[in-house]
């Protein structure tokens, strides 16, 4: 009934760059909060990085200053874009999106299948 499309994945270089894109689609009355979680091989799943429908943005401390989120809320759409990528950021990339069915202030978590992000020389 809930939809998580994601997009953008691949391999770069280290010092390179990719965008990320996250659609939410089906029965969506509201979106409190879109974002993006990895795990790398051997790691636990960690958040990235997650923004609010109202635009509150949270991030890890290891990607601070080189990934920005952003939200296209018309179209229930979450973007990463990734800079100065390093080998550590190698991990499949998972979008997430916090979802009202209703006007009942119930919300629930829907996840994507992951993209694979690899940096590597």
């Amino acid at each position: 009934q809930v939809q998580v499309a994601e997009s953008g994945g691949g391999l770069v270089q280290p010092g390179g760059s990719l965008r990320l894109s996250c659609a939410a689609s089906g029965s969506i009355f509201s979106i409190a909060a879109m974002g993006w979680y990895r795990q790398a091989p051997g790691k636990q799943r960690e958040l990235a990085a997650r923004i609010t429908s109202g635009g509150s943005t949270k991030y890890a401390d290891s990607v601070k200053g080189r990934f920005t989120i952003s939200r296209e809320n018309a179209k229930n759409t979450v973007y990463l874009q990734m800079n100065s990528l390093k080998p550590e950021d190698t991990a499949v990339y998972y979008c997430n999106t916090e979802v009202a069915k209703d006007s009942s202030g119930v919300f629930y978590s829907y996840w994507g299948q992951g993209t694979q992000v690899t940096v590597s020389s």
